[in-house]
């Protein structure tokens, strides 16, 4: 099993940044798959960004060049970092993580961008 707690949370206005940080209860190395999900009120959960255990990372479209997603192998953490911030960018991001063919998410993190 993995567990999973996210911070880094609040709210921030339009052009600010933001680090989510995704705590994992064991080694990220030994995780196939982890991400940063997000749902806005009324939208179904979408993907952000994924990075495996072998350092390959990939974004949806719409935060490529505004996002990075990262992992911090002795803290056992993956993180978010968000940049140039917009209000469609407000929703609960949540970490996922995949592995041996089982799902696990952490509970989430509200994110809100607003002046």
């Amino acid at each position: 099993q993995v567990q999973l707690v996210e911070s880094g949370g609040g709210l921030v206005q339009p052009g600010g940044s933001l680090r989510l940080s995704c705590a994992a209860s064991r080694s990220i190395l030994s995780i196939n798959t982890m991400g940063w999900y997000r749902q806005a009120p009324g939208k179904q959960r979408e993907l952000v960004a994924t990075f495996t255990s072998g350092g390959y990372t990939t974004y949806a479209d719409s935060v490529k060049g505004r996002f990075t997603i990262s992992g911090a192998v002795a803290k056992n953490t993956l993180y978010l970092q968000m940049n140039f911030l917009k209000p469609e960018d407000t929703a609960v991001y949540y970490c996922n993580a995949k592995k041996s063919g089982s799902e696990y998410w952490g509970q989430g993190t509200q994110v809100t961008v607003s002046s």
